[in-house]
């Protein structure tokens, strides 16, 4: 039989490459001579530059950048095999990881690093630039990315406005006379993991602002600031970033990019796959396994399992996605390819002991897995 395992980084935890062995491993123990194809995803966020370097014998490049609460970090970018093509995931430079849990404030942090790196790769003469932009700490609407490329935004007094979404209340003017000058002669295409607006009840500050540490009165705050930011883009720019699906993706940084740079949006996953052939594989295959760290109502706005199960589906062939933890609302992926969903934590037990025993969990889980397709196969 041949298994294709495509599951994402389990964030914060294991990469996307360990639990893919991880599985496979588990599936062996019932079936031995299985073939095992992993296929290691991402959809925008946490693995993305590893998947495409790898795909293409590219390489990685060290900048040091403005963090998301302003101190420097050292973050990685990818230069694809051809060298004229840079992968950019944000989180490197403006993600969540990125900030120990008693310091975040969303309210604040800018995507300002993001920016830097962008404009690194493209004064390393790379005309095409690819940006994953899952896991960010930022709600700024990419304000803090068209600073660093160049663009001024003013208060109505003339003065800069300062990082943050919070800040964008107070924005009257874009001011694009010093924009970066390889802008305008560049692609930049944007491995988006959601399909969110950018404001509303499903926008980037009402969904996402909780989890970044927003409480409910800040979120409300931010989604107004981000409302007022794209009618300011729109007249002045002569871009409505304001519905365009996955413009709330990371704090709205898909609306900044569209506006600033002239981005197009497409599904990680979808670029992902691409690179790796996984649609070929998936098309011998006799069951795919898939997962992420969490499946919950967020997964199915086109995270890496769903994606995966989509090009399942259409070739007929069976899905059971794994997840570290299931929240409410994961049951919507039923009505989107995946045939069954496993959750690997068997017993209340804290984060960090979670963690720490993610592997085995993983294998365990997998073993589970294939002792009930062979139980339903053969009836043994």
């Amino acid at each position: 039989m041949r298994v294709v395992i495509a599951p994402d980084a389990f964030k914060e935890c294991l990469s996307a490459e360990a639990v893919a062995v991880a599985l496979a491993d588990g599936w062996l123990r019932v079936y031995p001579d299985a073939d095992i194809r992993c296929v290691p995803m991402a959809d925008g966020g946490e693995g993305t530059v590893d998947a495409l370097v790898a795909a293409t014998g590219g390489r990685h490049v060290a900048h040091t950048v403005t963090g998301p609460l302003g101190s420097p970090v050292t973050a990685r970018y990818g230069v694809l095999g051809d060298g004229s093509i840079a992968v950019i995931e944000m989180a490197a430079a403006s993600g969540f990881a990125l900030v120990p849990p008693a310091t975040r404030d969303v309210a604040r942090a800018t995507t300002y690093g993001t920016g830097e790196l962008i404009a690194h790769a493209l004064d390393s003469g790379c005309r095409r630039i690819i940006v994953g932009i899952g896991g960010s700490a930022t709600n700024d609407g990419g304000a803090g990315m068209a600073q660093a490329l160049g663009y001024r935004l003013l208060a109505a007094d003339g003065a800069e406005l300062p990082p943050g979404g919070l800040a964008l209340h107070h924005l009257a003017r874009i001011d694009a006379t010093s924009r970066h000058p390889a802008i305008a002669e560049s692609e930049v295409l944007v491995a988006c993991d959601v399909e969110n607006p950018l404001c509303g009840p499903t926008g980037a500050s009402l969904v996402y602002g909780p989890q970044k540490g927003a409480t409910p009165e800040t979120a409300r705050a931010l989604d107004e600031a981000l409302r007022h930011f794209a009618e300011v883009v729109k007249a002045q720019l002569g871009v409505d970033v304001l519905e365009t699906p996955g413009a709330g993706a990371a704090g709205g940084l898909g609306a900044g990019l569209i506006a600033f740079t002239g981005a197009r949006l497409r599904p990680g996953v979808a670029m992902i796959a691409e690179a790796s052939g996984l649609e070929a594989h998936i098309a011998h295959a006799d069951v795919v396994i898939t997962g992420e760290g969490k499946l919950d109502r967020q997964s199915a706005f086109g995270k890496t399992p769903v994606g995966v199960a989509r090009i399942a589906r259409a070739h007929r062939v069976p899905v059971i996605a794994v997840a570290g933890a299931l929240e409410p609302g994961f049951e919507s992926v039923y009505d989107l390819g995946i045939n069954a969903v496993l959750g690997v934590t068997r017993a209340p037990m804290s984060l960090s002991k979670a963690i720490t025993r993610c592997e085995s969990a993983l294998a365990d889980t997998a073993e589970a897995a294939a002792r009930l397709w062979r139980a339903a196969r053969t009836g043994t």
